[in-house]
C-alpha cells in the first residue's frame, strides 16, 4: 500500500504540479510537456508482459526493489533536465520502465499470493492507498516548489520514494507465505486451498480449479473480453483526468470549482474501490464491471449537459465511484478466472492495449477540440466504447479449466 500510495501520489498526480513550473521556467509549452506524459504509460503498457514473466521468474520483491530504484533515479534526473529529450528519458523511459515492473502487476501478485479468502477486499485496500496518495502528496509537492524551487523539489520527492517504495517494501514485503512457513490467508495447515476445495457451484464467487498457463489464458475468449472493457473504461478515465477541468471552465464555471471536481472524484474513486473489494467476495466480478460501467456512463451524460452546479457534483460522485470500482476488478477476475500461479504474467498481457487507449484518449481529445472547438465529439466516442465495454464485461464468463475445455 505505501509503494502504491507513493507511485500514484508522487509520480502520476504530482508530474500535472511540475508541468506549468517547468513550462515556465524553461520554455516549453504545456503541450509539448504533456507527451512525455504520455510516452510514461506507453512505456510502462509496453512492458507489461515482460513485467509479468519477471515477476515470477524473479519474485515481486525484487522486482519492486529494483522498479522503484530506477523511478527514484529517474527523478534526481527530472531534477536536472533542460531540454525536453531529458523529460523523454528519466520520465517516459526510466519512471515509465520502473512503474512497470514495481509497482501495480508486482504489488497484485503479492496480494494474490498472500490471500485466498477476502482477496478482493485486500485488492480495494491496494488500490484505494492509490487514491489516498493522489489526495496527500500533490500539495505537498506544491509546498516543495514553491518554498524551494522544482529542482529541489524533485529530489525532495524521490526521497519519499526511495523510503516508501525501496527501503520499507525491501525490509518487508516477502513474495510468499510459504516462505515463512505459512499457508495463504484462507487456507489452512494440511488442506488444500479454498481454488481446490470449493467449487464454482458451491462457492460464492467463481474460483478456478486449476493455474492456468499464461498461453492458454491468451487463448480464452474471457480474457480478450476483459482487456476489451478494461480499455474502453481506461479511455474515458484518462481523458476526464486531463481535460474535465478545462471543459468546466469553458462551460463558465470557476478555476476553484473545477479544480475541486478532481479532488472529490479521486475521494469518490476510494469508495467505489473498497466497495467493489467488499462486494467482490459475494458477487461476480463480471457483474461489479456492468454495474460500473452503467455508473460512468450515467455520469458522463450528466457531465455532457452540466449547466448548474448541483450536477457537477452528482456526476462526480458518479463517475468517480464507478472508475473506481472499475479499478479493481481486472485484479481480481484474473486471480478468479486463472489461479496465481502464472498471475503476474496473466495480469502483464492486459496493459499493452488497455494503456495503450489509456494514453491515446488525451491527445485524442485535444486534437478533436483544437479541430472543432467542442468535447462533444470525444464524450459520444467516449459512449459509444462504454457500450462495448459493457457488453464485454457481461458476457466475460469464466474460462473452462483447460483440461475440461476441448476448446475456447
Amino acid at each position: 500500500m505505501l509503494v502504491i500510495c507513493s507511485m500514484v501520489g508522487n509520480v502520476i498526480a504530482s508530474y500535472g504540479i511540475f508541468l506549468p513550473w517547468i513550462s515556465a521556467e524553461l520554455g516549453f509549452s504545456r503541450s509539448a510537456l504533456a507527451v512525455p506524459f504520455t510516452a510514461f504509460w506507453i512505456v510502462a503498457g509496453l512492458l507489461g508482459p515482460v513485467a509479468g514473466i519477471s515477476t515470477v521468474k524473479f519474485g515481486p520483491r525484487i522486482n519492486m526493489v529494483c522498479g522503484n530504484l530506477m523511478i527514484v533515479l529517474g527523478m534526481l534526473g527530472m531534477s536536472r533536465a533542460t531540454e525536453v529529450w531529458h523529460i523523454f528519458f528519466f520520465f517516459s523511459v526510466f519512471i515509465g520502465a520502473g512503474q512497470a515492473f514495481g509497482s501495480f502487476i508486482a504489488a497484485n501478485t503479492i496480494i494474490t499470493n498472500w490471500f485466498t479468502s477476502k482477496r478482493a477486499l485486500v485488492i480495494s485496500l491496494l488500490s484505494a492507498a492509490g487514491g489516498i496518495g493522489g489526495l496527500l502528496f500533490p500539495p505537498l509537492t506544491t509546498w516543495f516548489i514553491s518554498s524551494q524551487s522544482w529542482q529541489l523539489a524533485w529530489i525532495y520527492v524521490a526521497c519519499i520514494h526511495l523510503l516508501l517504495a525501496v527501503i520499507i517494501s525491501g525490509m518487508l514485503i516477502r513474495n510468499r507465505p510459504e516462505e515463512l512457513g505459512q499457508k495463504p490467508y484462507g487456507e489452512t495447515p494440511g488442506t488444500a486451498s479454498e481454488t481446490e476445495t470449493t467449487s464454482p457451484a458451491t462457492a460464492r464467487t467463481y474460483q478456478t480449479p486449476v493455474d492456468w498457463a499464461a498461453r492458454d489464458v491468451l487463448r480464452t475468449r474471457s480474457f480478450w473480453l476483459m482487456v476489451t472493457f478494461g480499455a474502453a473504461t481506461m479511455f474515458t478515465v484518462n481523458f476526464l483526468s486531463l481535460h474535465q477541468v478545462a471543459y468546466l471552465q469553458d462551460k463558465g464555471f470557476t478555476p476553484m470549482i473545477a479544480a475541486t471536481v478532481i479532488g472529490v472524484m479521486s475521494a469518490m474513486s476510494i469508495v467505489g474501490q473498497l466497495s467493489n473489494g467488499a462486494l467482490g467476495n459475494r458477487f461476480e466480478g463480471r457483474y461489479l464491471a456492468v454495474t460500473c460501467i452503467i455508473s460512468i456512463a450515467i455520469g458522463i451524460t450528466i457531465l455532457m449537459n452540466v449547466r448548474i452546479l448541483p450536477l457537477i457534483y452528482l456526476h462526480t460522485v458518479i463517475t468517480g465511484i464507478g472508475a473506481g470500482g472499475m479499478m479493481v476488478i481486472t485484479p481480481i477476475m484474473t486471480g478468479a478466472y486463472y489461479g496465481r500461479a502464472n498471475y503476474a504474467k496473466i495480469l502483464g498481457w492486459t496493459t499493452p492495449v488497455i494503456t495503450f487507449f489509456s494514453a491515446g484518449s488525451p491527445l485524442l481529445a485535444g486534437f478533436i477540440f483544437d479541430s472543432t472547438g467542442s468535447y462533444t465529439p470525444v464524450f459520444i466516442i467516449a459512449l459509444s466504447f462504454l457500450a462495448v465495454g459493457l457488453i464485454s464485461a457481461f458476457f466475460a464468463r469464466p474460462p473452462k479449466p483447460r483440461e475440461m475445455a476441448g476448446n475456447y
